[in-house]
């Protein structure tokens, strides 16, 4: 999923958690699926922010000199501005675009 275009809400949102978790039937591993989504989405967004910076990175040993480059500015403020990955990883779950699965609950199917 591309994060930068994910519809999720720029602010928190209040949801009800029973009703979120109707899917799996318990609102700990809705928690959980949605938890793991935000880490990779969050590791992903680090990962591209990094790059990004990375081009603007300068090979001065010197602390002292603190230089401003408006471009890298504009990148950071960017990804201020981008919903949370909590937010986004809700909004995928909302919208069934995470695909999970429980190995302990398919081990259980398999015994009977």
């Amino acid at each position: 999923m591309d994060y930068k275009r994910s519809n999720a809400p720029l602010n928190t949102v209040t949801r009800d958690v029973i009703k979120l978790s109707e899917d799996t039937g318990n609102v700990y591993e809705t928690v959980c699926i949605i938890a793991k989504r935000a880490n990779q989405i969050a590791v992903e967004m680090k990962r591209d922010l990094e790059k990004k910076l990375q081009e603007f990175a300068t090979l001065n040993d010197n602390l002292e000199e603190v230089s401003e480059n408006r471009e890298q500015i504009e990148i950071s403020r960017y990804y201020e501005k981008l919903p949370k990955p909590a937010l986004i990883a809700t909004q995928e779950y909302l919208e069934g675009k995470i695909m999970y699965r429980n190995p302990v609950k398919e081990k259980s199917k398999l015994d009977f």
